[in-house]
């Protein structure tokens, strides 16, 4: 199974990636998760994205492109894959499109737009918090830590992302607006786009992506 996973940031992409992860017995690859990963290591690539990450705007194609071939070329992604954060623009769409006819000779099955209000995405985004060490997400009224700031799975301090703060959230939601909403279009218009509204329980957004898919 070869999925995307279309929506704005907040819609529950990181939530949703591994629970399908799971049932298909594939990798979520996640190219924000691959990027802080670079930021992390002050890598050149790492130090380039940065700049973009915490601003909110998008890394460039090129950067993202180079980095999500090598990734799909791995050994635990020959059997499928459910990407998380790629494509972003229609030029992405086009270059992954293109990569996966020649280099790897497959295509993808299903892309799985994840609707929410932007009223609800930016409470969402607000009250995130994140531990600094193993990168378990928490939110401080959905799903708070059970001690204020510490981290349940190992104790780490929580963090609230840079980009996860109300000026960048907005400029995210521009962001998302301007270059990622035309992907709607572009997959629809190749019959792989199946909306899903993605409100309610993780339990009751996952069978609405499964009813989607079986669909």
């Amino acid at each position: 199974m070869r999925l995307i996973l279309l929506g704005a940031p907040g819609s529950g992409k990181g939530t949703q990636g591994p629970i399908l992860a799971e049932r298909f017995d594939v990798p979520v690859i996640s190219t924000g998760d691959i990027l802080r990963a670079a930021v992390a290591e002050q890598s050149k690539m790492g130090q380039q994205a940065k700049s973009y990450m915490d601003k909110g705007e998008l890394v460039p194609d090129e950067v993202i492109i180079g980095i999500m071939q090598e990734r799909l070329a791995m050994d635990d992604a020959q059997n499928g894959f459910i990407l998380d954060g790629f494509p972003r623009t229609t030029p992405q769409a086009e270059a992954l499109s293109q990569m996966l006819r020649e280099t790897f000779s497959v295509a993808i099955d299903n892309v799985i737009n994840l609707e929410v209000s932007e009223e609800e995405l930016v409470d969402r985004l607000g009250g995130r918090r994140v531990c600094s060490q193993c990168g378990a997400t928490f939110h401080i009224e959905a799903a708070p830590p059970k001690q204020e700031d510490i981290c349940d799975r190992c104790g780490g301090k929580l963090v609230q992302r840079d980009d996860d703060k109300r000026d960048t959230i907005l400029k995210r939601m521009q962001v998302f607006r301007e270059q990622t909403s035309p992907l709607v279009t572009y997959y629809d218009d190749q019959g792989l786009l199946c909306t899903v509204r993605a409100t309610g329980s993780v339990d009751q957004i996952s069978t609405g992506i499964l009813s989607a898919i079986g669909k």
